[in-house]
């Protein structure tokens, strides 16, 4: 009985290992509406990164997904998926507004928001106020 158990979880861990080199590092895509900061109208659960993967011709179950909370934002998120209890692989799973968005995301590149251009011009008015506060204290 004991025998059967371990050449089936053999078995098992051959399998989740041939899975697991084609899947490690793979990209998905997951296209979602969000506003202008990046914070999604809505979420992307391990459904729809575990649909996304199923769609690109990987059999991926959500329950081997290891999400700790939803994806509530744009950008790159690298998971961890776990085929069988020895064998986990980490996945890219890119969230974006368009294709064109994914695409910048995938290569690595910040997508600026609005209210960052914000920020630093904030910062460099702050900055010139105080050097001329300094200047005229001088």
């Amino acid at each position: 009985m004991k025998s059967q158990l371990e050449a089936r979880n053999l078995e098992l861990k051959t399998e989740a290992s041939a899975v697991a080199a084609k899947l490690d590092g793979q990209k998905v895509v997951i296209l979602r509406q969000a506003g202008e900061t990046g914070q999604l109208y809505g979420s992307v659960s391990t459904r729809d990164i575990a649909g996304a993967f199923t769609a690109d011709g990987f059999t991926v179950d959500r329950q081997q997904i290891v999400l700790n909370h939803p994806i509530k934002t744009i950008g790159l998120h690298v998971l961890p998926v776990t085929l069988h209890p020895e064998v986990e692989v980490k996945v890219n799973v890119v969230v974006a507004r368009s294709a064109d968005e994914a695409e910048r995301l995938a290569r690595g590149e910040e997508i600026r928001r609005p209210g960052d251009e914000d920020e630093d011009e904030v910062e460099d008015v702050a900055a010139e106020a105080e050097e001329a506060e300094e200047a005229t204290e001088a």
